[in-house]
């Protein structure tokens, strides 16, 4: 269960597009999330914006549900998942767009699935040399990072200003994993830059797999991770799917 006073309600919502569940209260959206593009209007698009086909009674036109632009059935014919826009059912898109939406639906069912299953760390807050060890994952609406053991406390990724990822060089064929984290962030209210030490606990496996999906998603960060600074020695699983640059930054 989520600690935090952090709301968790959805809704349906219908747009000319589909279906989309979408959280109850609008400040508290996915940073992953993409609102809706404008549609080019009708009168602005005689011929499709791929092929340049003339639209007619037979060639008729369809938006891109990504980009908004018009294009006709052979060149919008795919429906793919759109996470980022919180559709319910796949949704017609261009073959640029669809391209881009396979790549980070690869994201949303890999690194993900990963931040929000958690890990178990070894967490020392500031310069105190008290460790405990706490359940540390990503909250649902995906704006926060949750650790919870005796005692719980959140933090808005928005207000880290570095990651640092270490690493040991103990796997097999000496290659590095990731064996722990360490962030700088500002708590809410508060000026001064608090360090989070996390080391991996317990299951050491998951928890590495947990710490190279944080890294992956900081590396091509959603929109509320702008310029985020990160350090570190390639992850052993640097081998998996990496989003390509820009992989947020395109609409």
């Amino acid at each position: 269960s989520e600690m935090s006073s952090v709301p968790d309600g959805k809704k349906l919502v219908r747009s000319p597009s589909g279906l989309r569940m979408v959280p109850e209260n609008g400040a508290f959206n996915s940073p992953f999330s993409l609102d809706e593009p404008h549609w080019v209007p009708d009168q602005e698009c005689p011929r499709c914006m791929q092929c340049d086909s003339k639209f007619d009674f037979i060639k008729r036109k369809h938006h891109c549900r990504r980009c908004g632009r018009c294009f006709c059935n052979k060149c919008c014919s795919r429906k793919v998942a759109l996470p980022r826009m919180c559709f319910v059912d796949p949704v017609r898109q261009c073959a640029e767009c669809s391209l881009l939406s396979q790549k980070e639906t690869e994201f949303y069912d890999r690194q993900l699935r990963v931040l929000l299953a958690g890990g178990t760390f070894g967490v020392t807050l500031g310069t105190t040399e008290k460790c405990e060890t706490m359940t540390c994952r990503l909250s649902n609406n995906h704006r926060y990072l949750f650790l919870d053991g005796e005692s719980h406390f959140e933090v808005e990724l928005s207000r880290i200003s570095s990651m640092q990822v270490l690493t040991d060089g103990t796997s097999p064929g000496g290659m590095s994993r990731a064996s722990g984290m360490i962030l700088h962030y500002k708590p809410m209210g508060s000026q001064d830059s608090q360090q989070l030490h996390l080391e991996a606990a317990e299951d050491k496996k998951v928890a590495a797999l947990w710490l190279a999906a944080m890294h992956k998603t900081a590396a091509n960060p959603p929109k509320c991770w702008a310029s985020r600074p990160t350090r570190t020695a390639p992850p052993r699983f640097s081998d998996q799917p990496m989003a390509p640059d820009l992989f947020w930054g395109k609409t």
